[in-house]
Order: C-alpha cells, then sequence, then structure tokens
C-alpha cells in the first residue's frame, strides 16, 4: 500500500473514531481527559474510556501480529520515561494533549485549540530546522 495512502485511511480512522465517541457517548476523545476519566479506580471499567484507551494499546499489537512490519523503538528506557514526563508536563500546562487539541478541538472550532496546535506544529517545524540546519543532524 503506497504510503500517503495509509496515512489518510490512519487520518480518517482517527476522525472517526474522534466523531464516533464524541457522537456516542457525548464526550471528547483527547488522550489526556479519557486517561483522567479512567483514573478513579470504582468506576475503571465502567467508562467507555477505558475500552477505548485498552483498544489503543492492543491494536499496535494485532497489527504487528498481521503485517511483516516490525515495530523497533531506538530510544533507552531513560529517555522514554523522560519524554513521557515532558509530555505529560506539556499536557497539564496546555490544558490538553496534542490529539485531543488537534484532533477534537479543531474539528469543534475551538480557538484555543486553534492557537494549542498552531504552537505545537510550529515548535516542531522549529525543531527539525534546527536539528536538520543549525546541527547537521539527519
Amino acid at each position: 500500500m503506497h504510503p500517503f495512502l495509509t496515512a489518510f485511511l490512519g487520518g480518517v480512522m482517527l476522525g472517526l473514531a474522534a466523531v464516533g465517541y464524541l457522537y456516542v457517548h457525548g464526550r471528547i476523545a483527547g488522550i489526556s481527559g479519557l486517561i483522567a476519566q479512567v483514573m478513579n479506580p470504582l468506576t475503571l471499567f465502567k467508562t467507555p474510556a477505558f475500552w477505548f484507551l485498552a483498544g489503543l494499546f492492543i491494536i499496535p499489537f494485532a497489527y504487528a501480529q498481521l503485517t511483516i512490519t516490525n515495530i523497533e523503538l531506538n530510544a533507552s528506557p531513560w529517555m522514554m520515561i523522560i519524554a513521557g514526563l515532558l509530555v505529560g508536563f506539556g499536557t497539564r500546562m496546555g490544558s490538553g494533549c496534542t490529539s485531543g487539541h488537534g484532533i477534537c478541538g479543531i474539528s469543534r472550532l475551538s480557538k484555543r485549540s486553534f492557537v494549542a496546535t498552531g504552537s505545537f506544529m510550529l515548535a516542531g517545524a522549529i525543531t527539525v530546522y534546527v536539528m536538520r540546519h543549525v546541527l547537521g543532524a539527519q
């Protein structure tokens, strides 16, 4: 399958999942919000957020079993832990995660999400430019 088609289909599936979750459950499918919902042990298995998140963890492993593609991580466990903590900090500071703002917030025409997503994209573009042209990394 062509890489552009794969990316397009992935985007369509993300959009359908976000809209479907909002339509069926009346809640936004932003990951940080879903994680907050499952943090209560009394309602852990009762909330649809648990099953949505469980699917996010299970599907990559099922996909790896059905395809020849290997999922490979080239980062040390410490770098992954630090990255996860930084993402968590940014999520709290930005009042939501990139997926929540970029997919769910923009689709609801949230001004805050437009600003947040623009900030994420600008920071990413600056990082790529610095890494490739200033530091010479590939």
